[in-house]
């Protein structure tokens, strides 16, 4: 089935003529209709668009044109801008909005040539690790459907791992690209913050926001970040700097002597078993191929989470301001402006959502702001210390994604505080703004589990080049 291709089998067979854009299209655009009933991956499908826009790659290919994502169908997570499409963030609040413009890296990705298909589920403006919360329904893990799929990019990790296209773009803020690509058995890679543009994507946590590609293989992750990746004069965030061939990262040759981190505290109590026998097999994997192994303290570790989830509420209750159903979002029925404010407000946002405006507006409130919000800031910065030491020691660090395989729906919808655990490996190299990526480690039982490889700033083509040695056909 075409559907089931990567990106560079695809391309092979697009330039060679062996099949067409258009082709590939609909078959993605079949399975969509065949299975998403049950996975509920996707809040929208463009067919038509989708159409015209393999029909234009097929054009450029008949005049020549080769190589890159160019007829290559993809999802985008629907807290990313698209022109004239509905872009909801997985929100009452947003259940009708238009984007008027579309996000940098969609802009980038239609002048490859890629085709987009439409839009994925995600927990609510990207609240959550189960993709539950969407205000459109949970999507179901395609390896067992009574499971989550992770989040809250878990509507474009369930698409990649349905083979409803051959990727999907996802966003991360504390773990949401690589959460879910460990559940559902995919490659998630979070660029270093400032590496691709945040233009376009609906804000939530400003300062640890990335987009970012969720693939079938380390090499397809490669390729897509070939596209997006770069300066962009409206993403002042964005850094300029010389343009890394992360395809020449597929080529490496040799790690021998390449020295990998295991951080301890990741190797902590509480971590399954099977899980820990995964990694370290991947560990040895890297060992047999010359690297060496190295235990690494990060011992800010296990403020993570408590960091993480004061600064993120605190710039989420200033990001979700902008929504008051005045200016576009949903209006509520008022007798006066107070009430229309708090109507909509109330009626727009689910429970997680208010959750975090609460707990952010009560960080950053007077009395509050130097116990909280200053002192997580201070601390964020003892993390980003313990990340400088470590890679003063090693190159890359190799960490768990999750503490273990996917759970079933409900089992932590009712306890926030679990769910925030869920975030525990993936919530620091977010605070440091470092690469990562998580690549699938195999099955516990019949379900995928995944490995996180963390590096230095903009150290990607490393990233990449060791994961491609360490995946794995699931």
């Amino acid at each position: 089935m075409l559907n089931q291709l990567t990106i560079k089998e695809a391309r092979e067979r697009l330039d060679s003529g062996q099949i067409t854009a258009a082709a590939l299209t609909m078959a993605c655009l079949e399975k969509i209709k065949q299975a998403d009933g049950q996975i509920k991956a996707c809040l929208l499908v463009d067919e038509v668009g989708a159409v015209k826009a393999a029909e234009l790659a097929d054009r450029r290919l008949a005049a020549g044109q080769r190589g890159g994502l160019l007829g290559i169908p993809y999802l985008a997570k629907d807290n990313i801008l698209t022109k004239g499409l509905r872009t909801t963030a997985g929100s009452a609040m947003l259940a009708s909005y238009i984007a008027p413009t579309d996000a940098t890296v969609i802009v980038k990705l239609k002048a490859a040539g890629a085709v987009l298909l439409g839009k994925t589920n995600l927990d609510e403006f990207a609240h959550g690790a189960s993709t539950e919360f969407s205000a459109f329904g949970p999507t179901h893990n395609p390896w067992d459907l009574q499971r989550v799929p992770g989040g809250s990019s878990g509507g474009s990790a369930a698409a990649v791992a349905a083979n409803f296209c051959l990727f999907a773009l996802g966003t991360d803020t504390g773990g949401s690209i690589r959460h879910p690509a460990g559940f559902c058995g995919v490659v998630g890679l979070k660029p270093t913050y400032g590496l691709a543009s945040r233009f376009g994507l609906v804000a939530m946590t400003s300062s640890t926001d990335v987009p970012g590609p969720l693939t079938k293989t380390v090499e397809d992750a490669a390729l897509v970040l070939a596209v997006i990746a770069g300066h962009d004069e409206l993403d002042r965030t964005t850094v300029k700097r010389a343009e890394d061939d992360y395809g020449r990262a597929m080529n490496l040759e040799s790690i021998k002597d390449l020295k990998i981190g295991l951080p301890k505290e990741y190797f902590s109590a509480g971590l399954d078993k099977s899980v820990v026998q995964k990694i370290k097999a991947a560990a040895a994997q890297l060992e047999k191929l010359g690297a060496k192994l190295v235990e690494v303290s990060l011992p800010s570790t296990k403020y993570g989470v408590s960091v993480y989830y004061i600064i993120t509420p605190c710039e989420i209750s200033s990001n979700l301001a902008r929504f008051d159903g005045v200016r576009y979002g949903h209006q509520a029925e008022a007798i006066n402006l107070a009430e229309h404010y708090a109507l909509s407000r109330a009626e727009g946002f689910g429970p997680e959502t208010k959750r975090r405006i609460m707990l952010g507006t009560f960080a950053l409130s007077a009395g509050y702001y130097d116990a909280y919000y200053l002192q997580a800031q201070k601390v964020r910065s003892l993390i980003i210390a313990d990340f400088d030491n470590a890679f003063s020691q090693v190159d890359l660090l190799l960490t768990p994604t999750t503490p273990h395989t996917a759970f079933k729906f409900g089992e932590k919808a009712q306890d926030p505080l679990a769910m925030y655990l869920e975030d525990l490996f993936l919530t620091p190299s977010s605070l440091a703004g470092l690469p990562a990526i998580s690549i699938p480690a195999g099955l516990i039982g019949n379900l995928p589990i995944g490995l996180q490889l963390i590096g230095p700033k903009f150290s990607e083509p490393l990233i990449l080049g060791v994961g491609e040695k360490l995946q794995i056909k699931i």
